[in-house]
């Protein structure tokens, strides 16, 4: 079996990332995709961030009628800071029989070179890349690193560009935002999702 592993700190797991999770699941070579739920890091401390258990209970709940989507909390019982090729090497030896792959958005693309065994992970693993809509101040960063650190890791034999993946331009924080001003965000979270953050006050 293959299986595309998508971190995220999920806060909270919005219409976005699934999307994202099921064009990887349906439209590529991956037979299922896992959601890595990150735990938060304990040297730093974020009010917005939901506690671990909280997050992992919205990404079951998200996806619980999908059989192609897994929830994986791998990485709450792994030594912190959690670095991704300590992760892929403990999921490898745990599931010898599984192909692991990664997924991520072209933005931590461009920032891989500065990943822990970055050149380890391109050699044992696919990594499949999804377009992201860039804001201002990411276009920026986008011009200042230039191209050619980009260009090298997409022309990389082990990266698929998913270019085809659909592109929304919808973030957590936006959605944290709009809870606590009293908005209706009805569309941007799926039923389950949103009746468990209204149950607990979440993000008010």
């Amino acid at each position: 079996m293959k299986v595309g592993l998508y971190f995220g700190t999920f806060n909270p797991i919005h219409v976005g990332h699934l999307v994202i999770a099921n064009y990887m699941a349906e439209f590529t070579e991956l037979d299922q995709v896992w959601l890595v739920v990150t735990p938060q890091n304990p040297l730093k401390e974020k009010s917005t961030l939901l506690a671990d258990h909280h997050r992992l209970a919205l990404v079951r709940a998200a996806i619980e009628d999908n059989p192609n989507l897994k929830v994986s909390d791998i990485e709450f019982k792994l030594e912190k800071p959690s670095y991704t090729t300590k992760t892929l090497t403990y999921l490898k030896e745990k599931y010898p029989a599984t192909e692991f792959a990664l997924i991520m958005g072209e933005d931590n693309l461009r920032t891989l070179h500065k990943w822990l065994n970055h050149d380890v992970l391109l050699k044992n693993h696919q990594v499949y890349v999804y377009p992201r809509v860039l804001t201002i101040q990411e276009e920026a960063e986008v011009v200042e690193i230039g191209s050619e650190v980009t260009n090298t890791f997409a022309q990389h034999p082990s990266v698929i560009l998913c270019d085809d993946a659909p592109v929304m331009k919808v973030s957590a924080s936006f959605i944290r935002q709009a809870i606590k001003e009293g908005k209706d965000v009805r569309y941007l979270l799926t039923e389950p999702v949103q009746k468990y953050i209204e149950e607990m006050n979440f993000y008010r």
